[in-house]
Order: structure tokens, then C-alpha cells, then sequence
């Protein structure tokens, strides 16, 4: 049972709906649960989440010829973008790349080195 549906069914109890008091609290909480749930989609994104996109945006113009390592690619984006990244950030942005849903860059091992490649569209 869902936090809302237990309002909803404590709200229904004969000596609960006696008491104003309380339904209109029970009610108010039930109101705040829709509030945040129709929220969730709405959001908009934060300025680390649009830095992220446009640093994603600048590793697939580097990775359209080439196959980097990570280290490369830091070197890179820093040339470009004058901001100091680390390798940690810029890896794990390559592995948001690199999900199922998108698939944008493949990872190859080559003698336990690791080079990213932009898939082919």
C-alpha cells in the first residue's frame, strides 16, 4: 500500500472523518504526494547537467575521426573548452555515453589500454 492510498484509506474511517481536523490534514498530505509525484517530469536541468551536455557535445566533434584514451580526450576538451576536467568526470561522461540507451561510444581494449570511439549513426 502506497503512502497516498493510506491517507486516502485512514481519511475513511468513520471516527477519522468525524474529525476536520484531521481530514484536512490527511487530505493536505495527499495533495502534497500528487504535487511532488506531477513534479518529477518538470524539472529543468541543473548548470552541472548543461556543462555535462555541452562537454558530451564537445567529446563526439573530438571523436569523429579518432580513437582516444581517456587522457587524450581530457587533453583535449581542456584545449577547447579552457576549463580544467579531470579524468574521473570525463570518464564517467563516456560511460554515460556508452549506455545501452544511447550507445553513442564503443570502449575497445588494446593491451589494457582503454580508447573510445564514436559509433557510427
Amino acid at each position: 500500500m502506497t503512502k497516498r492510498e493510506m491517507f486516502v484509506a485512514i481519511a475513511n474511517v468513520p471516527e477519522v472523518a468525524a474529525n476536520e481536523e484531521m481530514v484536512k490534514f490527511l487530505k493536505h498530505q495527499v495533495e502534497l504526494l500528487d504535487n511532488r509525484k506531477s513534479g518529477n517530469g518538470e524539472r529543468k536541468p541543473t548548470e552541472k547537467q548543461k556543462q555535462n551536455e555541452s562537454i558530451k557535445a564537445e567529446i563526439r566533434s573530438i571523436l569523429e575521426n579518432d580513437s582516444l584514451t581517456c587522457g587524450e580526450i581530457v587533453k583535449a576538451l581542456e584545449s577547447r573548452l579552457d576549463m580544467a576536467l579531470t579524468s574521473q568526470r570525463v570518464s564517467a561522461l563516456l560511460s554515460q555515453m556508452g549506455e545501452k540507451g544511447s550507445r553513442e561510444v564503443t570502449k575497445t581494449m588494446e593491451k589494457k589500454v582503454a580508447y573510445f570511439s564514436l559509433n557510427a549513426a
